[in-house]
């Protein structure tokens, strides 16, 4: 679980050990897991284009009762244009609890 409370340099940690491991998967939980918030962190896109991985975007939809995954995404570098591409992909997504979604 990541610390909030502290700067602990998570990001440069994970790139850290992805470029030690000969394999290694992190997942990332979604925002509004536990509450809402009006902006997505940040740090897995940082961690993917750091280590140079590419991001598999997964999923569970509440409402359809499904799970899959969808296209690998490559980090361009172009963070903005990057996070509104990947927002695409999770538009029509619903978790358990949509209230708690940002977009």
């Amino acid at each position: 679980p990541v610390d909030r409370s502290r700067s602990n340099n998570l990001v440069s940690a994970v790139v850290e050990e992805s470029n030690r491991s000969e394999r290694l998967v992190v997942a990332v939980p979604p925002e509004g897991s536990r509450a809402k918030v009006n902006s997505w962190k940040t740090g897995f896109y940082y961690i993917a284009a750091g280590a140079r991985v590419p991001i598999l975007l997964a999923y569970l939809d509440y409402e359809k009762k499904a799970g899959g995954y969808g296209p690998l995404f490559i980090p361009t570098g172009n963070i903005e244009n990057d996070m509104n591409n990947i927002k695409e992909f999770y538009k029509d997504i619903h978790g358990k609890i949509d209230s708690k979604r940002s977009i």
